[in-house]
């Protein structure tokens, strides 16, 4: 019983081509990965933070994303980042607008 590697690949992993092409492909899912979380972070979790602490915070990030990449190969973390990515977006337009009604009122 022989499992195929291709088959059980996420669907950004496919993307990247991990199997084929696992040095160029992980880097890309690994920016996916990065990028993914940044804008989770900014939308969800971030205040204003004086330059020195956000660089850590931004380089513990990356760390764990780098973690998160290995993962994301087999189990759909960048999926999960995506969503939940597009959910804080329409979150942050609806904040907006009903601020932007509140102030008109």
């Amino acid at each position: 019983m022989e499992a195929n590697v291709s088959e059980r690949l996420q669907f950004f992993a496919k993307l990247y081509n991990v199997d084929t092409n696992p040095e160029v492909g992980m880097w890309f899912l690994y920016l996916t990965v990065l990028a993914l979380s940044i804008v989770v972070f900014k939308l969800g979790f971030s205040r204003r933070l004086p330059l020195l602490k956000a660089l850590v915070v931004y380089i513990f990030l990356g760390l764990g994303c780098t973690v998160l990449t290995f993962f994301a190969v087999f189990l759909p973390i960048t999926e999960g980042l995506l969503i939940a990515a597009l959910i804080l977006i329409v979150y942050k337009i609806r904040l907006y607008q009903s601020k932007k009604e509140e102030r008109q009122a």
